[in-house]
């Protein structure tokens, strides 16, 4: 029986209702078909400008070939989880795969990339130790803060006098780790991994970077931060995930061999969670593949990353930050955004909304997401569509 408080609560939520009865509801659409940049969703092709699938791989052969077998070899999971019966070939074939490509000693691959976030920021602090966050990092990185016990300290978005700030006050003898997106997931911004390095050098803390957003896009065959800035050496975890451009489901961290030994052991999300199954994994390793040998992909990406991001700040469009594939268009009114994206899906045009919680309540953006499989008829498709959506609402006037 649900108690009183309980129901009272559940009561309270109204706001998908709400969302729904003004027809601005943009939430788990079912998705029909899944071609990259081309979706149909309620019988309409729409183009897709809300997908994380960077290199556009999802549908590549080489990649659904890999699945498929793998999927005939080992089932369709493996019943347990990595800690036990849940270990394949193929897992450790990745692991080994991904130490030789993040340039750390060895790796470990989670279920999800939440669990790898989750597994790891919880897993070295410990009570008396301290996790220093950047005030934009993914949730999943707060939520391992929170099961660490740890105290947890934010400094301010990417900035350097904060986090030296906390830094200076914290006892040397204290475990300490400074965490950040390697690219922040809703601003499409890069991290001062240079400065953050030096600071951590200083105050002798660990530095972890969530590089989910960078595989692929930035640093040498898309390796991710550390590599763009060339400090592989002075970043000592590196968290990533399949299901952005390596068209997949999981997650993996990188570091040293007595770090990622003592994660095997002591992780309790990996140990408790059920295994990736071998065919998500045969997928990232055809991806990551892919990526290695056609670095044509990357350059195709950031081609189109530039014409999107420079022809929206022409149009008069607030990019803010942004220096990546992840292109925010800030709106600050979560009213407004909603709107902006159902008119958007009436057009042909799939992107994110963004509001409060998610980011502060005036820092509502439409989420859009580039991929290096875009054609440059869709891109100026989506930027006209855009435009005429933006007059229609008075956007401009809200920059």
């Amino acid at each position: 029986m649900i108690q009183k408080s309980l129901s009272e609560k559940l009561e309270g939520f109204t706001i998908a209702d709400e969302l729904k009865a003004a027809g601005l509801y943009p939430y788990f659409r079912p998705i029909q078909e899944n071609n990259d940049t081309e979706v149909v969703i309620e019988g309409k092709k729409l183009l897709m400008f809300g997908s994380n699938s960077y290199m556009g791989l999802t549908n590549h052969p080489k990649v659904k070939e890999a699945a498929r077998k793998a999927l005939d070899k080992y089932g369709s999971c493996c019943s347990g989880s990595r800690f036990l019966n849940g270990t394949s070939k193929l897992h450790v074939e990745l692991e080994e795969q991904l130490a030789d490509y993040t340039g750390k000693e060895a790796a470990l691959v989670f279920t999800t990339g939440f669990q790898a976030n989750l597994g790891t920021v919880s897993a070295f602090t410990g009570r008396n130790g301290v996790i220093i966050m950047d005030e934009f990092n993914h949730a999943s990185a707060y939520e391992g803060s929170r099961l660490s016990f740890s105290k947890v300290l934010k400094y301010k978005h990417n900035d350097m006098d904060d986090l030296e700030r906390l830094l200076k006050n914290i006892p040397n003898a204290t475990i300490k780790m400074i965490v950040m997106d390697g690219i922040f997931s809703m601003e499409g911004d890069i991290c001062n991994l240079p400065e953050i390095t030096k600071l951590a050098n200083t105050y002798e803390a660990l530095v972890m970077c969530d590089d989910a957003h960078a595989v692929g896009v930035i640093g040498d065959c898309g390796r991710g931060t550390a590599s763009h800035f060339d400090l592989t050496n002075d970043v000592d975890i590196i968290m990533g995930t399949f299901s952005k451009s390596l068209a997949s489901v999981g997650g993996y961290v990188a570091s040293t061999k007595d770090v990622i030994n003592y994660l095997k052991h002591t992780s309790r999300p990996m140990i408790f969670s059920a295994s990736i199954p071998p065919s998500a994994v045969a997928a990232a390793q055809a991806a990551l593949e892919i990526i290695r040998t056609e670095p044509e992909r990357q350059t195709a990406l950031w081609n189109n990353t530039n014409y999107m991001s420079k022809t929206l700040t022409e149009l008069g469009f607030d990019i803010n930050t942004s220096e990546t594939p992840i292109i925010p268009i800030y709106i600050r009114d979560n009213q407004l955004t909603f709107q902006f994206n159902q008119r958007l899906y009436e057009e042909g045009i799939f992107v994110n909304p963004v509001v409060s919680p998610a980011v502060k309540s005036d820092s509502s953006l439409i989420r859009l997401s580039m991929m290096a499989t875009h054609t440059q008829s869709q891109m100026d498709e989506a930027l006209g569509k855009i435009e005429k959506v933006a007059n229609e609402l008075g956007v401009f006037a809200m920059k």
